[in-house]
């Protein structure tokens, strides 16, 4: 084609067509670089793995993940009888950690620790971002009087004072594994609740929901088929800040004394018993499981963080 006509007074630009096969989006562009568009799960990942805090938290997640339930296959110890002759010692070539008052080895008392702490935090997010998903969801999809009763209920039992409540549940019963989970996954769906309702307000106006009631489709489809699955990066990210507030509010709570009865070994428990014999200079009972429950919390925040990112369509670079 040739580059102008003589005489027209309009010169024309030449335009270089890409080879056979190649994808036109690939193509540099003046101003930036244009990428393929690709699935939503790529540009999920891509925001995500950009995000270097979330890649460090990840990794941590996964480093303890494995530190608790593969470290007492390679490092054995004895977390069920006390050894009062080993009781104090100092960090050494044969305790890494030292040892605790009963003669525990601190080391292999963190790994224990951390199953019970990380399956109860996972159990507590994923049982309590179900209902809150679910409450929130019918309560925002139908509005109206049932929306205003559903959401008042919410409000009472947000206004429970947690504390006190696990105080007197331990002091008339034994604390056990699924009570833990059972009782704070009870009060943890609250705020999952509220924030998949308000999405659900949202959701609720747009044109495939209506079509669905037009069509005569059921409110079930409408919930679980379209309203849910199209508030999933909300769901995701929420049940995300759960671990991390499951795992904080148990070391609390295990600090209290609403723990697992002994031996069984508790991060919570560990800072606990550790604080009575900080002062004798003893720092090896506390600050492992202390700077222990920081990272893993601080890790799932990270994690959590970037994923609200990498969900949002507004910071997604397409």
């Amino acid at each position: 084609m040739p580059s102008s006509t003589p005489g027209s007074g309009t010169e024309l630009t030449t335009v270089q067509l890409p080879p056979a096969g190649h994808d036109v989006t690939e193509l540099p562009a003046e101003g930036g670089e244009v990428y393929a568009q690709g699935s939503v799960l790529r540009l999920v990942l891509r925001t995500f793995t950009r995000n270097k805090l979330a890649v460090l938290g990840l990794i941590i997640v996964v480093f303890f993940v494995l530190f608790c339930f593969v470290g007492p296959l390679v490092y054995h110890t004895d977390q069920v009888d006390t050894n009062i002759l080993q009781s104090n010692n100092h960090p050494s070539g044969s305790y890494p950690l030292g040892t605790d008052n009963n003669g525990y080895d601190i080391l292999g008392r963190l790994m224990a620790g951390g199953q019970s702490s990380i399956e109860i935090g996972l159990s507590v997010a994923l049982i309590a971002t179900s209902l809150g998903v679910a409450y929130g969801a019918i309560a925002g999809y139908f509005g109206k009087v049932i929306d205003a009763v559903m959401m008042r209920v919410v409000d009472i039992l947000l206004s429970v004072p947690v504390v006190f409540l696990f105080i007197y549940i331990s002091v008339i019963v034994t604390p056990s594994t699924w009570l833990l989970i059972a009782v704070l996954a009870g009060l943890s769906w609250l705020a999952p609740a509220r924030l998949v309702r308000g999405e659900t307000l949202s959701l609720r106006t747009r044109e495939y929901v209506q079509a669905v009631k037009v069509m005569g489709g059921k409110s079930r489809r409408a919930v679980f088929r379209h309203i849910i699955p199209n508030a999933i990066g909300t769901i995701i990210v929420n049940a995300t800040f759960q671990v991390a507030d499951a795992l904080l509010v148990l070391a609390v709570l295990q600090y209290l004394g609403f723990s697992l009865p002994p031996p069984t070994a508790t991060w919570g428990g560990m800072l606990s018993q550790g604080s009575q014999f900080l002062s004798d200079g003893y720092w090896w009972e506390v600050y492992p499981a202390l700077v222990v429950i920081i990272l893993i919390v601080v890790a799932f925040n990270f994690i959590g963080d970037a994923l609200r990112d990498s969900f949002e369509v507004r910071l997604q670079e397409r």
